[in-house]
């Protein structure tokens, strides 16, 4: 048997983050292995369509940062696996970043140690290492931390929550690091970036040769479910990715190929923008997050001009991780995701 073929422990499953983006595919993932899930969602309204997908879905409404709300999460449940997806990328203010990823990373934490789990799968980002120095540089696991903006400053300080309680033995924890991920059940977020590229508005800064990681949803999961299976990942980190990083020219050149293929008219041409932009962006941003503020659009202008970008030999060698899914397969399973649920791009 190879060690992609491994299979997952038969056990039950508590994730956090339920509802989002990575936690609509990993439940479905789950639950196509016959294994029950009891799942963390915000609000009310989010349960009832998890728990569609499967009789073995059963949900808890409430904030990962409410004691109460993680109780009720953990009750009755011993020897699971607790997937930690929970998390804010785009908030209103820098203060939610560190009440979200970082207080509620260590209740999470706290609860999974007390009731016995399994195993933490803590997900974590690249932005605890911030931009590589140049185009052909790689990310390890083993790289220095050098955190970007007050995201970045709250996923070190969550992953920080996590190594301590693998070091002090009372929690079997893996960290798994994602970039920037694309695929179906995406936010609004997204599919306003498909609209502005198939319109040619979406800027590409500087000549587009920095390099960006990017993981499609199911290789995420892939990565998730093996960093669970994978006896020797206990207290490790790894990198889950596609195979090999692109050029930022690439991608939005591939997003328009993928809306043509699925018979989307694509107009405009490709506007471009001097890295001197995204340069004054990063500034404006880290102005405004020392002030406590966060604006989405400065803050994604200032990471664009960019490499961020990372080495997935570890997840590949420890894990059988095995990225098979090309980029423009991905972006098309994205855009029919869209198509099939009514969105207009």
């Amino acid at each position: 048997m190879k060690l992609s073929d491994r299979p997952s422990p038969d056990r039950p499953t508590v994730i956090t983050g339920a509802a989002g983006w990575l936690g609509r595919n990993l439940v479905r993932a789950i639950v196509a292995q016959g294994r029950p899930v009891r799942a963390l969602v915000q609000s009310a309204a989010e349960g009832p369509p998890l728990e569609l997908i499967g009789p073995g879905v059963s949900t808890v409404a409430g904030d990962v940062r409410n004691p109460a709300t993680l109780d009720s999460l953990f009750d009755g449940i011993s020897g699971a696996t607790v997937f930690h997806c929970a998390a804010v990328i785009h908030p209103v203010t820098v203060r939610e970043f560190f009440d979200i990823n970082v207080g509620g990373t260590e209740l999470v934490a706290d609860q999974a140690r007390r009731s016995g789990s399994a195993r933490l799968v803590h997900v974590s980002s690249n932005s605890p290492f911030g931009a590589n120095a140049h185009p052909t540089d790689r990310f390890t696991e083993d790289s220095p931390l050098n955190p970007y903006m007050g995201y970045g400053e709250s996923k070190v300080e969550a992953e920080a929550i996590v190594r301590r309680g693998a070091d002090r033995g009372d929690l079997d924890a893996v960290i798994v690091r994602a970039p920037w991920f694309y695929g179906p059940y995406q936010p609004a977020r997204q599919s306003q970036w498909f609209k502005a590229v198939r319109r040619g508005r979406f800027p590409l800064i500087g000549d587009g040769t920095q390099q960006r990681s990017m993981v499609y949803t199911d290789h995420l999961v892939q990565g998730l479910l093996r960093a669970e299976a994978t006896p020797a990942a206990s207290g490790r980190a790894y990198w889950i990715a596609d195979a090999a990083p692109y050029e930022l020219r690439t991608v939005l050149a591939t997003v328009r190929e993928a809306l043509a293929a699925e018979g989307l008219p694509v107009s405009g041409g490709q506007p471009r923008i001097p890295r001197a932009v995204g340069v004054v962006a990063e500034k404006v941003d880290g102005f405004l997050q020392r002030r406590g503020k966060y604006l989405q659009a400065v803050h994604v202008l200032g990471e664009l001009k960019d490499t961020i970008a990372c080495d997935i030999t570890r997840a590949r060698t420890e894990l059988g991780y095995d990225p098979q899914t090309t980029l423009l397969d991905g972006m098309r399973s994205s855009i029919r995701y869209c198509l099939d649920h009514g969105e207009i791009l």
